[in-house]
């Protein structure tokens, strides 16, 4: 007997349904029946990664729109829609996981009407509102064009300029205000993480791993699809990622140097060990592979090289927000099941809206005709929506 659905789906199903459970429990129930969370450790698993990495691995939404419609750079079209799918999507996760994580979720509109101009908390929920609604609106030309509404689709792509523009802003601006939620933080905060500097250390890494989850999501999206793998534009895609992660490095080294911090990572224990697996496996590592010229040419390489930048960013975000707080505070957080089940559950339902958008929106490119197959070009530009010319120049 086939099922109506892949066994890949299947399993995205029951882990939406299992996360969709526990959050109908948390609440009914409230956060301290189904977490660790407590007065001294109020931020959790869900806001270290469902949101503070959310964010972050959503960032290919804007880097890529800025390095297409900004700086005309035409040969990473096959990559924007993508990225804007995927952002779209980690937005609306880390709505959801916010929500599970405050306190009084009906209240989350308060910041929108109960403006607190001197916070930086209320700057960081105005620009993700703002942002998710730019996403909404430059995602909206590919909803339409998939329910057949191209005339309405083409009316809104005349204005994705200023959108991007608009997208770039904000967004720059909330991903460097979650670093500086923990600059207010000086005593709190163990100084291998804490510096004046984090907004911009966050502004980096999320510049550094958007690029890097595109192509890591393109790679799946071709081995599931069993499409060609654009190996030579996301090799080159790749070059963005490595200077901007060796400026990171030397801001961060030059950071820990200047303040006098450098000698804390020679002190035995959880912080420092936490220290040297963010800074090794997720950023000298995957930056002697992107400098390594080869890696451009072996898909494997390259797709385990930013698989590595993309967990550095995830620790370093629950280094900042988990680890440095660990000792201060004088509580051991450990998250329970419900929260990784919740995690789990949103995971899932973003990687089950992607494969559903892809198969039934035009997300991703047109492969050629097997006409067009037989044109030499056909290699080059696999991808290639516009018709390929016939041999002999002809139409026919």
């Amino acid at each position: 007997m086939r099922w109506p659905i892949s066994r890949g789906r299947m399993i995205l199903l029951v882990l939406v349904a299992q996360g969709i459970l526990t959050m109908v429990y948390r609440f009914a129930r409230g956060l301290g029946s189904c977490t660790a969370l407590s007065d001294r450790f109020p931020w959790g698993l869900w806001i270290a990664f469902d949101v503070m990495a959310g964010v972050a691995l959503a960032a290919g939404g804007f880097v890529l729109a800025g390095t297409y419609y900004i700086f005309n750079l035409k040969q990473f079209r096959p990559l924007v829609k993508p990225a804007v799918l995927t952002a779209f999507l980690g937005y609306l996760m880390v709505i959801f996981g916010l929500l599970c994580d405050l306190g009084r979720p009906l209240v989350i509109w308060h910041p929108l009407v109960l403006w607190q101009e001197h916070s930086a908390m209320f700057e960081l929920s105005i620009c993700v509102s703002l942002y998710t609604t730019v996403l909404f609106l430059e995602f909206s030309p590919i909803l339409l064009e998939g329910l057949g509404k191209k005339a309405w689709a083409e009316k809104i792509h005349r204005g994705i300029i200023p959108l991007a523009i608009l997208g770039i802003v904000l967004s720059t601006m909330h991903q460097s205000s979650l670093g500086t939620l923990f600059v207010l933080m000086p005593y709190w905060l163990h100084h291998l993480w804490y510096t004046p500097l984090l907004p911009w250390l966050f502004l980096l890494t999320a510049l550094a791993v958007g690029p890097a989850m595109v192509t890591v999501e393109s790679y799946l999206c071709a081995r599931s699809l069993r499409r060609p793998f654009e190996l030579a534009l996301l090799g080159r895609l790749s070059r963005f990622t490595r200077w901007v992660l060796a400026l990171y490095l030397g801001v961060r080294c030059f950071d820990l140097w200047q303040r006098g911090s450098l000698a804390l990572a020679l002190v035995p224990g959880l912080e420092s060990a936490a220290f040297y697996l963010e800074l090794i496996s997720g950023v000298v590592v995957p930056l002697g592979l992107l400098f390594w010229p080869a890696t451009e040419k072996n898909a494997g390489r390259l797709v385990f090289a930013n698989a590595l930048v993309v967990l550095g960013v995830i620790l370093n975000r629950a280094n900042v927000a988990i680890t440095g707080l660990i000792r201060t505070k004088g509580d051991i957080y450990v998250p329970t099941l419900s929260e990784f089940s919740v995690t789990v559950g949103l995971v899932a339902l973003a990687i089950l809206g992607y494969s559903l958008a892809v198969e039934y929106l035009p997300v991703l490119q047109a492969l050629p005709t097997a006409r067009a197959e037989a044109h030499p070009a056909a290699k080059a530009y696999p991808w290639r929506e516009e018709p390929l010319p016939s041999r002999s120049g002809s139409s026919s």
